[in-house]
């Protein structure tokens, strides 16, 4: 890419927050998951499949006549054994974004299809890539009356229906359906599994912070994992990144700060507020922690391996006399720009703010962030549900339901709940991953685990594997084989007893 982007990556979401520094409300992006760069790249693919359209019902649940969308599939038979053996079904639950862009970033599946003889199905998620209502992109998202759709719960029926129906073209009806899915994609997943336990056998649930709305988990639970990582990697890190978030405001105070500023960070256009520049300085840290692998990645942007601890490297050997501010720009360029092709950097690619998950995280997707005092090198912030359901209002003229999601899906008690509901998922999750705090973190049952990792990133069991993978990421994903081999063995086993009768 030419210049990197201001990314909105983890949940483009904004929620409108109090400083304990100023008493003025402003609006603060809030940890994303993966959509700003879950588009179409101009590359070549590493997996063979084809690409379908299904005729989609917009309202699932209304009877009403409403007219069908396109909803978009990539699908793979090649390794898969047939109806007649029961071959399974590998599902992928489609995040908010371009379909190809997660098929291609998840490795994992494709691998282990061909052990099991499985089909693969990708399918996008309503309102995202080319599966767009009412024609276009632009009809879709044009006002609250027609982003009024897009829901978690429609597009698991989108999944639901779809799966259905290929199974009816396929003479499949008996074949065993895994799901996967991975950030947002996991939550649709474990969720799926739940609400349609007729459907799938199970289901492999990734960096998915199901537990992440309400009071479920401290606020600033995200904000303190992000910040920890730099701290064990550098307390001198963890400090320059706390300080320079006063040296920015001081800059900024001085004549032509602002420009002095653009000039420090290599901005292309002019700075208009320091909020622009922090907000770009905190995505790339959390994206940072995201993808903390242990190898060098390309999954967000051309990165090394571990990369915070290049990005502390950088800041800790800045040249002596450096400011904090020329030290932090050292630093974040590992991110913006290891690759060393950008001249300067755009701080925002999406002026507008209007994107699907914008939506989502206004309707029902409220995830409470705050950053804390001490442990967190953020500015320090409070939660402002008030605030927050103010501009909502204003941005899409609707009204948050901030416990929607736990009375749709559960999560109060939900160790309990599961035990009782609840069968074959696997919650994996690695603890680098600022996402983990909201994901379930031990075992509720025989059949509902959790593996976590203390090294892992984002869903980085998901990705293909590499001859650089660490002993304990080929161990986990080694036990998630283990545990989908017993689920499908399972349903086999009673199959044969059902027909035995």
């Amino acid at each position: 890419m030419p210049k990197p982007m201001i990314v909105s990556l983890i949940i483009s979401l904004f929620l409108l927050l109090t400083s304990q520094v100023s008493d003025a409300f402003f609006f603060k992006p809030v940890p994303r998951f993966l959509n700003e760069y879950a588009k179409p790249r101009t590359r070549r693919n590493l997996y063979r499949y084809e690409t379908r359209n299904f005729s989609q019902t917009l309202d699932h649940f209304s009877f009403s006549y409403h007219p069908k969308f396109q909803q978009r599939y990539l699908i793979s038979t090649e390794n898969w054994i047939g109806p007649a053996r029961m071959g399974p079904i590998f599902f992928y639950c489609g995040n908010e974004g371009d379909i190809e862009w997660f098929a291609a970033n998840t490795g994992f599946v494709w691998e282990v299809a061909p052990r099991f003889g499985a089909m693969v199905v990708f399918p996008e998620h309503r309102y995202y890539g080319e599966s767009m209502p009412f024609g276009s992109q632009e009809e879709a998202y044009k006002n609250s009356t027609s982003l009024a759709y897009l829901t978690a719960e429609q597009a698991l029926a989108d999944y639901a229906l779809l799966l259905t129906e290929l199974k009816r073209q396929f003479s499949a009806e008996a074949s065993p359906v895994v799901l996967f899915g991975g950030s947002y994609g996991g939550m649709l997943a474990a969720w799926m599994r739940l609400k349609y336990p007729h459907i799938t056998v199970g289901a492999l649930a990734s960096s998915a912070p199901i537990l992440q709305f309400e009071d479920l988990v401290p606020p600033e639970t995200f904000y303190d994992i992000v910040s920890n990582n730099f701290r064990r990697e550098s307390t001198s890190c963890f400090d320059t990144i706390k300080e320079s978030w006063n040296a920015i405001k001081f800059e900024a105070e001085k004549d032509e700060g602002l420009q002095k500023l653009a000039g420090t960070f290599r901005l292309c256009g002019k700075l208009k507020r320091t909020d622009d520049l922090a907000d770009w300085l905190e995505s790339a840290y959390s994206f940072l922690a995201m993808v903390n692998y242990p190898y060098p990645s390309e999954f967000l942007m051309p990165l090394p391996g571990n990369p915070i601890k290049e990005v502390c490297k950088k800041i800790d050997s800045c040249a002596n006399g450096a400011s904090v501010l020329d030290c932090i720009f050292e630093g974040v360029s590992v991110y913006y720009n290891y690759s060393g092709e950008s001249d300067c950097f755009e701080l925002d690619d999406d002026p507008h703010g209007m994107n699907g998950w914008n939506w989502q995280a206004c309707t029902e997707m409220v995830m409470p962030m705050s950053s804390s005092r001490d442990k967190s090198m953020f500015p320090t912030y409070d939660y402002n549900y008030s605030a927050f359901q103010e501009q909502c209002g204003k941005m899409f003229n609707v009204k948050p339901r901030p416990r929607w999601i736990t009375t749709e899906f559960g999560g109060h008690d939900f160790k309990t709940a599961l035990k009782l509901f609840g069968s074959n998922i696997i919650f994996s999750s690695g603890l680098l991953d600022p996402w983990s705090g909201g994901s379930v973190l031990q075992n509720v049952s025989e059949s509902i685990v959790a593996l976590v990792t203390e090294e892992g990133a984002h869903h980085l069991d998901l990705r293909a594997s590499t001859s650089e993978d660490p002993d304990w990421l080929v161990e986990q994903r080694a036990s998630e084989i283990r545990l989908i081999e017993g689920w499908i063995n399972n349903y086999y086993a009673d199959k044969k007893g059902i027909f035995s009768m």
